[in-house]
């Protein structure tokens, strides 16, 4: 009889949450859909977004490119919705491209350099082999900043997932992983995180993930992520053409169209025996706390570059610190609140082994609906980075390279995304602050890093 009832609450759960989801989709395809209706057809302009400090402005001014996290987008898609809210209206000199909503981490970073370099996507031979995929990709006639090299470094800004594929991105350029080009690390200038995944997060166990992997299965067999995944294979198989230049997942070298997988293609995606979904090519794997750690192990923190993060989190104690919950009903996004509530009460298996060498239930249950905090503070697995906690952005008049700065802010994850009347004044200070902090370290300071810290 419990069982039951425990299966009766999951199964309302997970259509509860399949329904704001679904409704929230609807609500931000529609805003699109209307914005670009009434600039068709009554010219209307969007409001200028927040005003950015030009004092130190120039031509040699490094750009500044925006990244998009999970199920986001770029310039271009859903017409003229805005991922960023629209900060990147007011300058010439950032950069917002599209990376694929659903891609994994991997295939995000390499996107990202052929859209700054310009060239044909190429993923790897290797990789592409492994994962079951062509190997090139798109084809990027001119670069949005084909001279970036040493003497042309970049800022970059990610939001969620997006700050992972920056920290991929330098490590690829470290490593000289792309073949013809003559790359390093140094050609990332910045990294300003927002509510970035850099440790993984729980929000992907509770929404399907599996923490072990149990007959070769990431994904539970009834879950909000399986509709995710029929939704998105039926998405690509139709294929429309006008619908995907609106709004794309990014799977198209997974070349899952009805053009040429047909019927046996798509009951094969379905089934989960072809595609990204099948292979671990996407992006929730690289969201798990261990698909995470095992990213990290492989990442670096380098002495040239200068990191910032911005914490979110929209959890308090309650009872004398006993319990960790959302705290309160009126400054959470409405989709969000219920997830906020899951996250806090999230547990990890106790029949498994920890995740990691130190791992505690009660460090990740701080979060905003969607990353738990302590994940976006700064990379602490499998080693902890040096970092230093700052309260007032003050604090960062000279800030060293080679260390993550962070502040913990009271919000949700999408409270600095999207809709910029949301945040109102909060918000402007935030993106000001960011951008005249990319202005002022616009020269690279070359300085020792202190070594990693082993997590104890």
């Amino acid at each position: 009889m419990g069982r039951l009832w425990i299966g009766a609450v999951e199964v309302a759960e997970l259509l509860l949450s399949a329904i704001v989801h679904l409704i929230y989709g609807l609500y931000i395809f529609s805003t699109a859909v209307a914005s670009d209706i009434s600039q068709t057809f009554l010219g209307a302009e969007d409001r200028l977004p927040i005003p950015i400090s030009t004092e130190n402005d120039g031509p040699l001014q490094p750009p500044i490119v925006l990244l998009h996290g999970i199920f986001g987008f770029g310039k271009g898609r859903l017409g003229g919705l805005s991922y960023f809210g629209g900060v990147e209206k007011k300058d010439d000199r950032i950069l917002v491209p599209d990376l694929g909503s659903l891609t994994s981490i991997h295939d995000r970073a390499r996107d990202l350099f052929y859209y700054l370099k310009g060239g044909r996507v190429d993923y790897g031979q290797e990789h592409s082999r492994i994962y079951g995929h062509g190997r090139f990709g798109r084809v990027y006639t001119t670069g949005h900043y084909p001279e970036w090299d040493d003497l042309h470094p970049i800022h970059f800004v990610g939001h969620s997932a997006g700050a992972q594929v920056v920290r991929v991105l330098q490590q690829m350029l470290s490593d000289k992983a792309f073949e013809g080009f003559d790359s390093s690390e140094n050609w990332v200038l910045s990294l300003t995180s927002l509510s970035g995944a850099l440790n993984g997060t729980t929000r992907s166990y509770i929404d399907g993930m599996l923490v072990e992997e149990l007959e070769g299965k990431s994904m539970k067999p009834v879950c909000l992520l399986q509709l995710c995944r029929i939704g998105t294979v039926i998405y690509d198989w139709v294929d429309i053409k006008w619908l995907k230049n609106y709004y794309n997942f990014g799977f198209d070298h997974f070349e899952g169209s009805w053009r040429k997988a047909g019927i046996l293609g798509l009951v094969d995606s379905l089934l989960g025996n072809i595609g990204p979904f099948a292979t671990g090519d996407w992006i929730l794997p690289d969201l798990t706390i261990q698909g995470s750690l095992q990213m990290n192990s492989n990442l670096k923190t380098f002495k040239n570059t200068y990191y910032f993060s911005y914490a979110t989190k929209m959890t308090g104690n309650w009872l004398r610190g006993g319990y960790t919950l959302p705290l309160s009903l009126c400054g959470i996004h409405p989709m969000l609140f219920i997830r906020v509530l899951q996250m806090s009460l999230w547990r990890y298996p106790q029949r498994l082994h920890p995740i990691y060498k130190g791992y505690r239930d009660e460090d990740w249950q701080d979060n905003d609906g969607a990353v738990n905090t302590i994940s976006m503070t700064h990379p602490r697995i499998p080693i902890e980075h040096p970092s230093r906690f700052v309260v007032d952005e003050l604090q960062c008049a000279n800030m060293k390279p080679g260390v993550w700065y962070y502040k913990i802010i009271e919000a949700d994850h999408i409270f600095y995304i999207l809709n910029r009347d949301r945040a109102g004044v909060m918000f402007d200070r935030m993106y000001e602050g960011i951008f005249d902090r990319c202005r002022k370290n616009s020269f690279r300071l070359i300085t020792a890093i202190p070594s990693p810290i082993p997590i104890a």
